[in-house]
């Protein structure tokens, strides 16, 4: 079913039940009322009958006669009967159609005044007294025209209900259709849209108001926003990932093809191999660098890993050579080691990690330190890499996560520009946070944050 039947029948379902209880209202005040009105007008009978048949030749014949002018009207069939104080009927014979028990009739000389059905009939009970005694008068009737009424009511009420339905929903069906006209509009745009041409925007103003309606545009937008940004990565991630794959086969491909145009000495062949080697060497830090990009989408976390450890094991995995050149410093460590651990992957954070020292070293000057510094507070560990190298220029820092970019001052050290995307995606699995800050010709501080428990 679609939104716009839905809203059309729920609608329509409220509102015929708030029109059911409002015409349920109206029939049941209705009816009470004609209860009540004939039950005033049988006890007005009642009393008219102990006047006509108890205290008729104390009234003078003027009041006698106003008396059956005002009440002496038969009603549809009326039974009147009176009883004395031993409930025996007296003046008018007990009406054979109506039969009143002595229990009714000892209520009505207890209560004086007591309205009961019997059969189709109401009835009323009511006590008399006269100079001549005590008396219980019952006047009984049906009331034809109380009923007539009601059932006219219910008709008219019932046939207004149907109507009301049937306008309500032609109302309704009209109405979700104008409100859903925006959504329509906003669906017929994204239909159009493709992977060719992801530039396309939804018309936020389809609906003239700042409602839901703009919510879900702008929402869309901002998909459409995330999905050319994705697209645009992944076509630039393919291209440098294939012009950097190319690079050192064509390289290590020309470099022997050369060697075997002609014989040449051995010293000749062993500079060849070497460059060949070393292109291959980057090859394989790239291969490496790209399968645990890809690793860390779906990468398991199931080892307990001390940071303050990790940190010692990271720099061991540096070449022997440069690894004098880092200097950790560990503040003032909790006595307990719990706050230090967390949950992960030792493999990928200690690559994450070894990036970052790689990165700090080949950037700065083969003399200088890297200076690498852990601390704990509660809840929080901070590892911060600081090196004193060429840095970053501003306009670059926003781009520097991006897989393959490389600033412009880093185009002659050796590298793919991958190491530092890896580091980022790897520390974010981890459920952490890594920033880089850097001032051009200054150096950079690479800071990891982790929120561990206090």
């Amino acid at each position: 079913m679609t939104i716009r039947n839905r809203l059309t029948w729920l609608f329509v379902g409220l509102v015929a039940v708030l029109l059911l209880a409002v015409m349920s209202v109206i029939y049941i005040l209705q009816s009470d009322y004609t209860h009540q009105e004939f039950h005033q007008r049988l006890r007005d009978r009642a009393e008219v009958t102990g006047y006509v048949f108890l205290e008729q030749d104390e009234l003078h014949e003027t009041a006698f006669r106003d008396f059956q002018r005002r009440y002496l009207r038969t009603l549809t069939g009326e039974v009147l009967q009176i009883y004395d104080a031993r409930l025996t009927p007296r003046f008018i014979e007990q009406d054979v159609r109506v039969k009143i028990s002595d229990r009714v009739l000892a209520r009505v000389l207890a209560d004086k005044l007591v309205y009961f059905d019997v059969g189709p009939r109401q009835a009323v009970g009511l006590f008399y007294h006269d100079n001549q005694g005590d008396f219980v008068i019952v006047a009984a009737a049906e009331n034809h025209a109380g009923r007539a009424r009601l059932e006219h009511l219910a008709t008219i009420l019932a046939c207004i209900f149907v109507a009301s339905l049937v306008v309500i929903y032609v109302a309704g069906r009209v109405f979700a259709g104008k409100a859903l006209a925006p959504i329509a509009a906003v669906n017929d745009q994204v239909d159009r849209i493709t992977a060719q041409d992801l530039h396309r925007r939804v018309d936020a103003n389809v609906s003239h108001e700042q409602d839901e309606i703009a919510r879900l545009a702008r929402a869309f937008n901002r998909l459409l926003e995330r999905l050319e940004e994705s697209f645009e990565g992944q076509r630039t991630f393919v291209s440098n990932a294939s012009h950097e794959l190319r690079t050192p086969l064509t390289a290590s491909i020309g470099e022997l093809q050369v060697l075997l145009n002609r014989d040449r000495e051995p010293a000749a062949y062993r500079e060849a191999v070497a460059s060949v080697l070393a292109e291959l060497q980057q090859l394989k830090s790239l291969l490496n660098n790209l399968l645990d990009l890809n690793q860390t989408s779906n990468a398991l976390l199931t080892d307990d890993l001390r940071l303050d450890e990790l940190l010692w094991e990271a720099r061991e995995a540096v070449s022997p050579d440069q690894r004098r050149r880092i200097h950790i410093t560990l503040d003032k460590l909790p006595p307990d080691p719990t706050p230090l651990e967390i949950c992960g992957n030792r493999q990928l954070l200690s690559r994450a990690l070894t990036n970052l020292f790689d990165n700090a070293l080949k950037y700065s000057d083969p003399t200088t330190p890297v200076a690498v510094r852990f601390t704990h507070t509660p809840g929080r560990i901070r590892i911060l890499v600081t090196d004193q190298g060429i840095g970053i220029a501003e306009k670059a820092l926003p781009q520097i996560f991006q897989p393959f970019y490389r600033a412009d001052n880093a185009r002659g050290v050796v590298g793919h520009g991958v190491g530092l995307p890896l580091a980022r995606r790897i520390v974010e699995l981890h459920g952490g946070q890594l920033h880089v800050q850097s001032r051009l010709g200054e150096g950079t501080t690479a800071e990891i944050t982790f929120v561990v428990a206090g």
